[in-house]
């Protein structure tokens, strides 16, 4: 698969992830945090499971290692970030989860040792200012929601990284599904602890659960290693930035929310900031501080 396909591809998941906010309150209504979540991956995993069975009869036990740590990483972004919403408002939630886009590379550069180039730095920062300006209000304040949120991002962006790692020497289909059975099964245990799970009562519930388990779950966190084994983290969280652009538009479709004239700006921003990323990597651009360290060293 060429590059451009695979980011294509993260693109639609990107659509699907964005649209998912609708669909989790409407869940939220009648079912609590873990329930919810367990719903959603075990659903997605036993579908994922019954199409593709016989990729995962070929799987070993670094593939289950694998998926038990990339399941228990999915738990915590979507776990910080249903509790989040509790005590942060959506567009705080949005700017903080947002922040992936900065941790790829931060934790690329901390703990392993990688190289990111000016492109790809210089493309985050225009998309997380495009961010800000799209989901941040004078109001901002730091609440524990806020905290939680940050949290999520930090699995986020350790997910991506694992991932990118995972898909280079094991199957990523198996990957991709057995992450869904193991996110799923966690919540299911924490929901028994702590819940009382149930299945959805209501039109909206089943509508809710169908559409995470099916689109964004199954669909959206199978695509994703699929086409992450393709191309790099860094660009994998540059283009995940564009949820909540998707997540405003769904937004006003649905449900009539109308951006204001600074979140249409920021919404240009974090589509410059892509495509500063790609131009300014193909064209090998560095600035003329980092041409002459370069000379120096």
């Amino acid at each position: 698969m060429k590059p451009f396909k695979a980011d294509l591809l993260l693109l639609i998941v990107t659509v699907f992830w964005g649209s998912s906010y609708l669909f989790m309150k409407m869940g939220l209504d009648s079912l609590g945090e873990f329930n919810l979540i367990a719903l959603r991956f075990g659903l997605a995993f036993i579908l994922s499971a019954a199409i593709f069975h016989k990729r995962l009869r070929r799987i070993n036990t670094k593939t289950l290692k694998y998926g038990a740590l990339l399941g228990f990483l999915l738990l915590g972004v979507f776990t910080c970030i249903t509790f989040g919403l509790k005590t942060t408002t959506t567009s705080n939630a949005g700017f903080l989860v947002a922040l992936t886009v900065i941790f790829v590379p931060l934790l690329q550069m901390l703990f392993f040792k990688n190289k990111v180039g000016f492109p790809q730095i210089f493309g985050s920062l225009l998309a997380i200012g495009g961010i800000g300006l799209l989901t941040l209000n004078s109001s901002l304040t730091v609440q524990p929601g806020d905290l939680l949120c940050t949290l999520s991002a930090v699995f986020y962006a350790v997910q991506i990284i694992v991932t990118g790692k995972a898909v280079k020497e094991h199957d990523t289909l198996s990957i991709g599904i057995l992450q869904l059975g193991f996110a799923g099964g966690y919540a299911l245990v924490l929901s028994l602890l702590f819940e009382t799970p149930h299945l959805p009562s209501t039109l909206p519930g089943w509508t809710a659960i169908l559409a995470l388990g099916i689109l964004f779950s199954a669909c959206g966190f199978i695509l994703q290693p699929v086409a992450q084994k393709y191309t790099s983290p860094a660009r994998t969280g540059l283009i995940f930035s564009l949820e909540p652009v998707f997540a405003a538009l769904f937004g006003f479709w649905f449900v009539g929310e109308k951006l204001t004239h600074q979140g249409y700006a920021g919404a240009a921003l974090v589509l410059l900031g892509i495509v500063a990323s790609e131009l300014l990597g193909k064209a090998s651009f560095a600035p003329a501080w980092m041409q002459g360290k370069r000379g120096a060293s």
